[in-house]
């Protein structure tokens, strides 16, 4: 008898822990830590976990859970990506963020699908991302846009000849190229385009052809291990035209790679640090403060061997894909409130109608895609002297 009493009241003390924890909801955080896309999907993720530092619950229904993080790494690779999706579908993960990387976005979209789990895309430009996905949301602007902000910034520095450099099969890189070269072509200017195979490290072959075809601007959007080769070996060559990408190029990688070189970098972004917004600068202010009262501490983003000054480039400058990162934490936190409950299926037929206005990338809703109504884009110069990002200006689809 005295057995049996006190394993009923051994069971009875247990009860409150598994009680507390069931009020748990998994968010997957679907992101690159290795290969070509590891250093933007790593300042990516620092945006969730800092926006996961200030929101780490949910109540849903009275009832507070608390969000646990599941992170895994894609490797910047589609074949790979797919098998990342599938172990955030197995952990049981209720909403995902990410990828930093359209390829791995698409892949990783028929797995959530099939799961129907909701996905919220942070920065994966490429349009076939959400229309080839009925569970993909994404929260940035497209590169139809992007590719006609930057063939008007292009046409507005003079330039009538355009070099359009890619890489061999990247839908990211591929898909913003052809879209550039439309616009350029639209606005009576010429292109000549090429692409180079995965693991090129010799640039200097293209940029010769970019000299001899008499450009006037070179258009590579490609990743950040490709671009710092790029922008080095264009400096050594002492070109004269402008290197002109997209969102991908706004990184610490690119600042250290043009820094003390003569050479004029320019890109197409989602935000600006020095955005005078109130919501703005209230998280620019909070995350730098965040970053580095944290740079020892290791991250959760799959690379445990990195702090989280480390995995921000080794500073505190402030990348849009941070600001995205927090931005897309907070609207799953939003669908989840909308949705009254904490499984997929409930959350992913919130998101159609939600409205999320205090969006520090600004106001966030979607069209019937699943598209955000995104409308503005930064351009930002590298200064090759200080190390950072000065802002040229800001472009409306009403302006293009």
């Amino acid at each position: 008898m005295k057995k049996l009493i006190a394993l009923v009241l051994a069971l009875a003390l247990m009860v409150p822990a598994f009680a507390l924890a069931d009020n748990v909801i998994k968010i997957g955080v679907f992101e690159p830590s290795s290969g070509d896309n590891g250093a933007g999907g790593k300042q990516e993720v620092l945006g969730v976990e800092y926006a996961h530092s200030l929101k780490p619950s949910v109540t849903v229904g009275g009832v507070e859970y608390t969000v646990e993080l599941v992170n895994v790494d894609n490797q910047s690779d589609s074949s790979k990506a797919v098998t990342a999706a599938q172990e955030l579908v197995s952990s049981g993960v209720s909403v995902v963020l990410g990828s930093y990387g359209s390829g791995a976005s698409m892949a990783g979209g028929d797995v959530f699908a099939a799961a129907e789990i909701p996905a919220i895309g942070l920065s994966c430009t490429n349009p076939s991302v959400t229309t080839l996905c009925d569970y993909y949301w994404r929260i940035c602007f497209l590169d139809p846009f992007q590719g006609s902000v930057m063939a008007n910034f292009a046409n507005s520095l003079g330039a009538k000849k355009a070099y359009v450099l890619t890489m061999l099969g990247e839908d990211y890189g591929n898909g913003l190229g052809h879209f550039f070269t439309d616009a350029f072509k639209a606005l009576g200017g010429e292109v000549v385009a090429e692409t180079f195979p995965e693991g090129t490290s010799d640039f200097t072959a293209y940029i010769n052809n970019a000299v001899n075809a008499g450009a006037d601007c070179v258009f590579a959007p490609c990743a950040t291990t490709y671009a710092s080769l790029i922008i080095d070996q264009a400096a050594s060559l002492n070109v004269s035209f402008p290197l002109l990408a997209g969102d991908t190029w706004e990184s610490s990688v690119i600042l250290d790679a043009a820094k003390g070189k003569n050479i004029n970098v320019y890109v197409s972004t989602f935000f600006d640090e020095n955005d005078g917004a109130a919501a703005a600068a209230e998280f620019v202010t909070g995350f730098k403060a965040w970053l580095n009262a944290n740079a020892d501490k290791k991250t959760n983003n799959g690379n445990a061997n990195a702090d989280k000054k480390t995995n921000n480039g080794g500073n505190d400058i402030v990348a849009a894909v941070s600001a995205l990162g927090f931005d897309g934490y907070n609207v799953a936190l939003a669908a989840i409130e909308a949705a009254g409950a904490t499984d997929a299926k409930a959350i992913a037929e919130a998101l159609p109608a939600l409205v999320y206005e205090n969006a520090v990338t600004g106001s966030i809703s979607f069209d019937e895609i699943g598209d955000a109504k995104k409308d503005m884009a930064y351009v930002k110069k590298a200064n090759t002297e200080t190390g950072a990002f000065d802002f040229v200006k800001t472009q409306t689809v009403s302006g293009l």
